[in-house]
């Protein structure tokens, strides 16, 4: 059989899926069967990844790839359709790595192994459905598939106030689900073709009204997702209860989801309404940079304190996709790999610090740099990551970001220094609440209470390549960021160039809007003109 004709992305989104029905038969007394066997699984689907794409992957291609199609309930209308492009496919690789060492991490799980690690592979394999569905029933289907797993997660291996944390989750992302559903009806049934094909309701035509619903509709879904102010709040409480695997894949994967929804739905299959929205998008990013930052440094539980570093970081990806760009959206894009990567860095070691400590609170955890000298330098370079440190992923990307709002000819000048003042302004915050955070935890008050040199070890082999596994891509990403954006370049130019061409139709219908003052219109209409 012919590369091509083999279905890796069902058997991507399979593998993980069948082996989560067979864990109950497997046996096992203690639980160490399974989280091998579990650990073997999540493996060999990355491993599958990178040879799928490795040998059937075309990075010039900006169309979509490694494309599935078949018929799976025709009364419904709805078919088993995937494939990937240069926006999805780093995503599905990311979740791959995120996954694996997630399961690498829950290594000292006992209460209900079998239970743990089945929700895990089968959030695994929701998460990829996810990035590859091209069926609009589909995806809806895998993004639902996926709230299970988290939810049990937090509120079965979650701290002391997991069943809260857990059920806010489930509510603000079940009830945000709805308006994916209602949308993706809605264009489904516009016009006079009936399909929940991705790319056909891509191609029609929508009244500008119902466009800019069907755009509020999909906001507030993938926001809730990605954490958008004001609909944040459910991330702080299950980033502080979740265990660190859960943790992981919270700030590794399913952030992005979000990100790449807006990408996928609201920019690619609705830009017109994206000529409307793009400066809410630009302002709520800003909002999500300094609010974030500022609510960070207030906190003084650790893993709250990464779960708001987390709501600011995702604002250069608004402000990215609201560039108008290739550079811009390249870096957001870029900033949602990268960010990936430090997150699950940040909270696997925060995990590892409560092992030994027992406890999340800064206040409490001070002068353990003496006696965990390995696990303080692995925690600073993670930070550095994430303030943005030049040489690592965190700088390229939010460069990027920068470099496209800034040098946007869709925007007034007024506006890019605003929006570019006040994210700096964010970007400064960033070290002020890390830095503070890393002097707090290992060299501020010694706690007599934890005993530290008798009872807490440094950090072990297991843990150590765990750490090395996210830092040394975050790493090589910053020296050489190639590495990454060679794979989405072509796709998000020509992303960037489908938005533009929505905008001399609103150059010329609303000369006398609020946005007259925000975009410099003649001059977006004679460019695309030209």
């Amino acid at each position: 059989m012919n590369s091509f004709d083999f279905p890796w992305l069902s058997a991507m989104i399979a593998l993980p899926l069948v082996a989560a029905a067979a864990i109950p038969f497997i046996p096992d007394k203690d639980g160490k069967t399974v989280r091998w066997y579990t650990l073997g699984v999540a493996f060999a689907d990355f491993a599958l990844m990178i040879a799928a794409f490795w040998h059937n992957y075309d990075f010039q291609s900006s169309g979509y790839q490694l494309v599935e199609k078949h018929s799976w309930i025709p009364q419904l209308g709805l078919n088993w359709s995937l494939a990937v492009d240069g926006i999805s496919m780093p995503l599905v690789l990311l979740t791959g790595l995120i996954n694996t060492l997630a399961v690498f991490a829950s290594w000292k799980i006992t209460n209900k192994p079998r239970l743990f690690y089945a929700m895990m592979l089968l959030m695994y394999s929701a998460q990829i459905g996810v990035f590859t569905a091209q069926d609009m029933l589909l995806f809806f289907l895998m993004w639902e598939v996926e709230l299970v797993p988290v939810y049990l997660l937090i509120s079965i291996w979650g701290g002391a106030k997991r069943r809260y944390a857990a059920t806010k989750f489930i509510i603000y992302t079940a009830a945000a689900s709805i308006f994916i559903l209602v949308a993706g009806l809605a264009m489904a049934f516009y016009g006079d073709t009936l399909t929940f094909d991705m790319v056909q309701l891509g191609l029609k035509e929508y009244p500008i009204t119902l466009e800019l619903a069907l755009y509020t509709g999909f906001l507030i879904a993938f926001g809730v997702k990605l954490s958008i102010f004001p609909f944040h709040t459910w991330l702080p409480d299950a980033h502080g209860e979740a265990p660190a695997p859960g943790s992981m894949v919270l700030a590794g994967v399913l952030l992005k989801m979000g990100g790449y929804g807006l990408i996928r739905f609201n920019m690619e299959m609705l830009p017109n309404a994206h000529v409307y929205f793009a400066p809410i998008l630009a302002i709520l990013g800003v909002v999500n940079i300094i609010y974030g930052a500022c609510c960070a440094f207030a906190q003084t539980n650790l893993k709250r304190r990464l779960a708001y570093s987390s709501v600011a970081h995702m604002g250069f990806v608004l402000i990215g996709i609201a560039s108008y760009t290739e550079v811009g959206i390249s870096g957001a894009v870029l900033q949602m790999v990268s960010h990936g990567l430090i997150a699950a860095a940040l909270f696997f070691l925060s995990g590892v610090t409560y092992e030994r400590t027992h406890t999340l609170m800064m206040d409490k955890m001070g002068g353990m740099g003496k006696v965990m000298p390995r696990t303080f330098a692995l925690f600073t370079a993670g930070s550095m990551a994430s303030l943005a440190l030049p040489g690592m992923s965190g700088f390229v990307g939010e460069l990027m970001v920068f470099l496209g709002i800034s040098t946007s000819d869709v925007y007034s000048s007024s506006f890019k220094i605003v929006v570019v003042f006040l994210s700096a302004v964010g970007v400064i915050l960033t070290p002020i609440y890390l830095l503070s955070m890393l002097r707090e935890v290992f060299y501020g008050k010694k706690n007599e209470e934890l005993h530290l040199d008798e009872f807490v070890e440094d950090i072990k082999p297991r843990e150590l390549f765990i750490t090395a596994c996210l830092i040394l891509p975050i790493i090589g990403i910053g020296l050489y960021p190639k590495i990454v954006t060679q794979a989405y370049d072509v796709k998000t130019v020509e992303v960037a160039q489908h938005a533009r061409e929505a905008l001399p139709v609103f150059a010329g219908q609303q000369p006398a809007s609020m946005y007259s003052q925000v975009f410099t219109a003649p001059v977006i209409a004679q460019n695309v003109a030209d």
